[in-house]
């Protein structure tokens, strides 16, 4: 068995003991009362940054494949990097396992979204890589083209899954920010004393008491 294929069950085993975290008692861990976590919004970054990374090197693998362009070692190179991506989005789906229990509801949401649409990436990617292994003479067969293919499409789909997370996150917190601040100078920061300015603000239509801290910082900001 060369390196490379015991590098692909290394990798179906990462995100396979990523799953197990998911039916562990974190599991079940409610909405934290200060909203989202910051960990686990960086750890949903980072697996953005990999997912387009993984997308686009699969894109131009497939690329590859339908025009029968290059050589069986070119291709393999190229698998190698999608390997390492989809590699490294498994660790980085562990640890927001780990975190999951600091999570919001939203937040939860992406994960458990995240995992199987992973793990589906790890089997094609698997797939492309035996199939390499096993064709070195000739590598350019149909199911070659249709493993490059689905995988495209998976990894087309994992980065706009984890894009919207990402998005929705900041144009919350922007639009928050916006509410906050504004209401803030309505109020007149200048007129009233800073814990003036924050009681006013909790009294906002939809305002609730978890949004408290943020609500401080952004007084302190606008004083």
């Amino acid at each position: 068995m060369n390196s490379q294929k015991r590098t692909t069950y290394s990798l179906i085993l990462s995100l396979l003991v990523a799953g197990c975290f998911l039916i562990s008692p974190a599991a079940n861990a409610r909405d934290t009362s200060s909203g989202s976590s910051e960990e686990v919004n960086q750890l949903l970054s980072q697996v953005k940054a990999e997912a387009i990374a993984l997308r686009n090197d699969v894109d131009v693998l497939a690329v590859w494949a339908r025009s029968k362009q290059l050589s069986w070692k070119s291709h393999s190179e190229k698998l190698s990097n999608i390997k390492d991506h989809v590699n490294q989005a498994g660790q980085l789906l562990a640890g927001l396992n780990e975190a999951r229990g600091t999570a919001s509801a939203w937040q939860q949401q992406a994960i458990d979204r995240i995992y199987p649409l992973l793990k589906e990436i790890a089997d094609n990617t698997e797939a492309m890589i035996s199939h390499a292994n096993d064709n070195r003479g000739n590598i350019h067969l149909a199911p070659y083209e249709e493993y490059t293919k689905a995988g495209y499409d998976l990894a087309e789909e994992l980065a706009s899954l984890i894009s919207d997370y990402v998005d929705y996150e900041g144009r919350r917190h922007a639009k928050e920010r916006h509410v906050c601040a504004t209401r803030g100078c309505a109020f007149g920061t200048s007129q009233a004393p800073q814990n003036g300015v924050c009681a006013s603000l909790r009294r906002v239509v939809g305002w609730r008491i978890r949004h408290e801290g943020f609500c401080r910082d952004v007084c302190a900001s606008v004083r």
